[in-house]
């Protein structure tokens, strides 16, 4: 059975005529057994379930009938079901950072000694933390991220974990409390064992979300550009003259005459061409290499797609305007994605790891410091404040600075003085 015809039912072809093309050209639907679709469409069978993730992808065929010279959405370029290059780029990007900063357990407002877990949550499939947060921030981006207890401690608390793919885990609600089972609906009943992170959630809605879900029109724009330039390109462009006379000329005439004109420029390359028969060249305006590949209209694309992963643009290479940035204008970028998308991310994440894998008096956190730190100058004036109102000392300003071996002896010199304040 064809998609169409599983869909909306079998058509009724009785009393139909097709539509009157020319004899050369054979219709496009009707009942007269044209068939370069895909005559079978979709075929069900039975085979491993695959669960439904939140960034769902379609693949469509052509039905029976489809005239083969047509497009199907998965003709317009991978970047329509899957993650276009900026997508990719942001979300990579923000989960590399995230997956960068050290992780550290705090109990009030001080920092205790890490779990295992905290170094590499499975030594069995993992190299380290960084490559478990990695992938668990970039699940949790693209909508939902599912944590999965290998190993329990003597406290019911886990020793080791791992992140699942979505498509593997099943979640059904049932009477308002979500349950998950590994491989299927009748798989494995996981709901004890399985940390359920969601970017974006509803009380009647088992799945998390992202923000890519609402990205679908501006992917379909970005492959339909990236469609457009690369048939624009692999066509040797827009012609910028035309050859044109006044005679009538038949289908084989031109096709001669167009012959003769290539054959005479690739043989005489350099050399001005003679016509004859009053045959004239004709130019028209070129059409630019910018014009073509709508690089306004692809950069605003990328532009919205990038904000919605909270990535300012600038950061993944998209133009910032028409004004140069300085070096205050590049700092303050990084602190706004700091700020309005790592921190918040961060605080979620790393939240529901906490209640989930460590006591309800502890948290997991991780050290943003790192990414948008002020330049050492302004960390020095920061010190030079801090050390005399002992908030710092100065092996704990070396510790932070990863200054290594023990702290020298401070002499009452005005420029130190200047520094620390003139205390130890």
């Amino acid at each position: 059975m064809s998609f169409w015809s599983w869909l909306v039912g079998a058509p009724n072809h009785a009393g139909i005529q097709p539509n009157a093309n020319p004899p050369s050209v054979p219709p496009s639907v009707g009942y007269n057994d044209y068939t370069p679709g895909d005559p079978n469409g979709i075929e069900f069978t039975p085979g491993p379930t695959v669960e439904k993730r939140s960034f769902p992808t379609f693949i469509p065929s052509p039905w029976d009938g489809w005239p083969a010279q047509w497009s199907t959405a998965w003709d317009w370029g991978p970047r329509f079901n899957a993650l276009v290059d900026i997508a990719w780029a942001c979300i990579d990007r923000s989960a590399m950072v995230l997956s960068a900063m050290p992780v550290y357990r705090t109990r009030g407002s001080m920092v205790i000694e890490p779990k295992t877990w905290m170094t590499n949550p499975d030594p069995s499939i993992y190299t380290s933390w960084h490559e478990f947060a990695k992938q668990l921030f970039r699940d949790y981006l693209m909508g939902e991220a599912f944590v999965l207890a290998i190993m329990r401690g003597a406290y019911g608390f886990p020793f080791t974990f791992r992140v699942m793919p979505p498509w593997s885990i099943h979640v059904d609600m049932v009477r308002g409390v979500r349950r998950y089972k590994l491989g299927g609906e009748d798989g494995v009943d996981v709901t004890d064992d399985i940390l359920h992170i969601r970017y974006d959630s509803a009380t009647d809605t088992p799945r998390g979300r992202g923000p890519l879900e609402v990205a679908g029109g501006r992917k379909i724009t970005a492959g339909l550009i990236e469609k457009y330039t690369r048939e624009v390109v692999s066509n040797g462009g827009v012609p910028v003259y035309t050859l044109e006379t006044p005679e009538a000329l038949s289908e084989d005439d031109a096709q001669d005459l167009l012959k003769q004109w290539i054959t005479s420029r690739r043989d005489n390359f350099g050399a001005p061409p003679v016509l004859d028969n009053s045959v004239t060249l004709k130019t028209h305006q070129a059409m630019s290499p910018k014009d073509m590949a709508m690089i306004e209209i692809a950069q605003f694309t990328e532009s919205r797609i990038a904000i919605l992963l909270g990535v300012p643009p600038f950061i993944v290479g998209l133009p910032a305007g028409g004004d140069s940035l300085t070096y205050s204008n590049v700092s303050q970028l990084f602190e706004q994605h700091d700020r309005l998308s790592l921190r918040p991310m961060a605080a979620h994440v790393m939240g529901a790891l906490s209640a989930w894998a460590l006591p309800s008096t502890q948290a997991a956190e991780l050290n943003r410091d790192e990414y948008s730190r002020p330049d050492f100058g302004a960390r020095a004036e920061s010190y030079a404040k801090l050390i005399p109102l002992g908030v710092l000392s100065v092996e704990e300003v070396r510790a932070a600075e990863r200054l290594q071996g023990e702290a020298p002896a401070i002499p009452t010199a005005p420029a130190v003085s200047a520094i620390t304040g003139g205390n130890a």
